[in-house]
């Protein structure tokens, strides 16, 4: 089993291990010959969210090379804080503070090794520092534990009826500050939207009720192929200013919100009192190096 990749985007790549770190303590990153998946779907998380992405190798690295007896795929476990602590180092000030931030110029690689009868994920960063302007070389090993191919197939995303409703959500930020308003009210939010591009975020407990709505945006269509998700304008024959709904977990969807740092477009699928889909995309979706995929199950309204 051999792997080796130069990091050709140092910044996307701590970002989206950013985007997915506080999810649970490790995850699996599976490599093959064309993508990268990063799998956050362990049951025990609150809120029982998950992430399941898919990143097209020339968007984060170069000169892969990568063998195995499983068809030229290799899946580990391993934690994403462990990760983004090797990449930090690397990363630009602007991604990760300035303060660890220490190269610039910077050239990075990681390999596959074996230390001490321990797999490891190498790296090996090499830069100028900031501060004396001279070559360094910083070398970082995140511990591993590569899967076994029946273990890799024994994961599957979660199953979920057809959305009733997709909507082009706002930027992520923004709906950031207004759900950690939303927070200190209620340990759950409903959602709705509608095909007129109406939103709306409300909270009901015994003593408030608060509602925020957002109208104007759009309504794209999700068109399977293939199983990639690209948005078309298909046009569904409903009743366009019918509201579909699902009552989620505010933590579950602030842990979804750090996605805000590699955000461009997100797109947030409801499938009525089931469950929300939000796809993250990187890049413009026209030409997106990739999507992160959160799945947030509904919650029993005890109110009702």
């Amino acid at each position: 089993m051999r792997f080796r990749a130069g990091i050709e985007s140092v910044d996307t790549f701590y970002k989206i291990i950013q985007a997915v770190e506080k999810l649970q303590k490790r995850c699996v990153i599976k490599f093959t010959e064309t993508d990268l998946h990063i799998i956050c779907a362990n049951d025990v998380n609150e809120g029982g969210i998950q992430v399941w992405s898919q990143i097209k190798i020339p968007s984060l690295f170069n000169d892969l090379r990568i063998q195995s007896n499983a068809n030229n795929q290799i899946s580990m476990l391993l934690s994403p804080e462990a990760l983004l602590s090797a990449l930090r180092s690397a990363a630009n000030p602007s991604t990760a503070s300035t303060s660890n931030a220490v190269l610039h110029q910077v050239e990075a690689v990681m390999r596959l090794a074996k230390k001490n009868d321990q797999a490891v994920l190498s790296f090996e960063i090499n830069g100028l520092s900031r501060n004396a302007g001279r070559y360094v070389r910083v070398n970082h090993d995140v511990r591993i534990e590569i899967m076994k191919p029946q273990d890799v197939q024994r994961l599957s995303e979660p199953m979920c009826p057809e959305p009733d409703v997709h909507v082009l959500l706002p930027q992520l930020t923004k709906l950031r500050a207004v759900v950690e308003r939303l927070r200190s009210l209620s340990d759950t939010v409903a959602i709705r939207a509608n095909r007129s591009g109406r939103l709306e975020f409300s909270v009901r407990t015994d003593s408030v009720s608060t509602d925020v709505a957002w109208t104007g945006l759009s309504n794209p269509t999700m068109a399977k192929e293939g199983g990639s998700q690209e948005p078309s304008q298909i046009s569904q024959p409903h009743d366009p200013e019918e509201m579909f709904g699902v009552l989620i977990s505010v933590k579950s969807f602030l842990q979804f919100l750090n996605s805000h740092v590699v955000s461009t477009t997100t797109i947030a699928c409801i499938c009525q009192n089931h469950c929300m889909i939000l796809y993250v995309y990187i890049g413009e979706v026209a030409d997106a190096g990739g999507v992160l995929t959160y799945y947030i199950p509904a919650m029993v309204d005890d109110t009702s």
